[in-house]
Parts: C-alpha cells; structure tokens; sequence
C-alpha cells in the first residue's frame, strides 16, 4: 500500500482545515517545497498536494508551486480547482503524475472520461468524498444526492481505476480514517480506492493494508502535528509499497 504525505496549499502555504472548513485552519510552514523535501527525504515516493485556493474559489493557482514539488524528482498527485480540460492538461504538463478530479465527476463526468482517453487511467483519479455517506462537492461544500458506492461504480465501468475516498466529517480531526467504508467501497467497485480523512495510528495503516482492497492511504495532520512517523506508517503499509 502506498503512503501519501499530503501538502494542502493555500496562498502558498502549507495547512490543514479540520473537516474542509476554510475557518478551521492550521498553517504548518510558508516553504511548502521544503516539506515536500522533507517527506521525500524521509522515504515517501508519493506526494498528494492540493490546491485548496482552486477547490474554494474554482480558479487554479498554486500550479507553480506544484511544479516547483514536481521537480524534487517524487511523483505528486495533484487536484483541487480542476474543472476543465484545459486545467487537467496544465497541471499533467507542470509534472503531476496524477490529477485527482472530484466535482466534475459528478457535474461533467464527461469531461474524466474525456481526460482517461487522452491521458491514461494511470494519470487519472476521481475523488469520491462523502459527508453522511453522499458525495460532497466544491470543496466540500455542497452535499448531493448520489453515494460514493454509485460514483464508484459508473467511473469504474467508464474505465477509471484510482479513486480517492475521504470522509469529510474526519478530515484533520485526527480521529482515524472510516476504515469500514473505505474497504467497502474497495470491495464494491473494484477500484484502487486511496483512504483519505482523518488517518492517524499505525493499526489504521496495517488494517487498510491488509485488507486487500485498499491501495492507498494520505496522512496529513497526523504527520504534521507529530502523532505519526512517516518513516514508521511507511513500514506500516509494506510489503506493497511500490510506485
């Protein structure tokens, strides 16, 4: 299973916002390149930045500073604001290996399905975020009336293979990931489904990794405020942590 750090940018600097809410934010450093640095150094091979700026206000910025990760030599997988074609090429091209597109796949699904034939499966991953088991858009914002199940589903038989599931209500919380819904949503729709929101113990990782339908897991407050290892959760998520 595969450890993501997560690096959530807003006006060029790295934090963390307790359940998405802009009004709960943490600022953890200015020099978001540098904490990049930081979890490549301590062994991570992924790096999950978001462009919170982008997810808020639908515009993309923070492109450079993703860039300027990219070039570090780790592999980012990248979203927030990505809401056209135009922004889902700007951001492969800035050297994200991955673009996480989780509005438009329930508003404009053609469009993931547009961006899997042109750029591939593997630079491709729709973010299936729930609040009270729906899924949540811009931002988290706005809550809708479809399933992270159902969401799934249709992108999985449209071809996608990645998926990124966070429980909204977990997120920087630092109350563990929903582990049950997580590995369901594995088993339910054949994606490599990333568990996301509120991962914080080393039980958590080895639960998620031996489960066999999770392939992923993105730590952020967990690392940042000292509660996890990153050199310790990656052990937690062996022996599958490959690129």
């Amino acid at each position: 299973m595969i450890i993501y750090p997560a690096i959530d940018l807003r006006g060029g600097q790295v934090v963390r916002l307790r359940a998405g809410r802009p009004d709960q934010q943490t600022t953890f450093s200015t020099d978001p390149v540098a904490v990049a640095q930081r979890w490549l150094d301590a062994g991570a091979v992924w790096l999950h930045v978001v462009n919170l700026d982008g997810a808020f206000a639908e515009a993309n910025s923070n492109l450079a500073v993703m860039e300027a990760i990219a070039k570090l030599g780790g592999r980012v997988q990248f979203g927030g604001g990505l809401r056209s074609a135009d922004d889902i090429t700007r951001a492969l091209s800035a050297g994200a290996s991955r673009v996480v597109l989780g509005t438009i796949a329930i508003q404009n699904p053609e469009l993931v399905y547009a961006a899997l034939a042109q750029h591939g499966a593997e630079a491709v991953c729709v973010g299936l975020d729930s609040k009270d088991g729906r899924i949540a858009t811009h931002g988290w914002q706005t809550v809708t009336d479809v399933t992270a199940t159902a969401l799934g589903q249709q992108m999985a038989a449209a071809g996608v293979r990645h998926a990124l599931y966070t429980d909204v209500s977990r997120d920087g919380a630092l109350t563990g990931s929903n582990v049950e819904a997580t590995v369901a949503l594995g088993r339910e729709t054949g994606l490599q489904v990333i568990a996301s929101g509120g991962v914080s113990t080393l039980a958590e990782i080895e639960t998620l990794a031996r489960s066999g339908s999770v392939a992923g897991a993105i730590i952020g407050m967990a690392l940042y405020t000292g509660a996890l290892d990153l050199g310790a959760a990656l052990a937690a998520a062996q022996p599958t942590q490959e690129a």
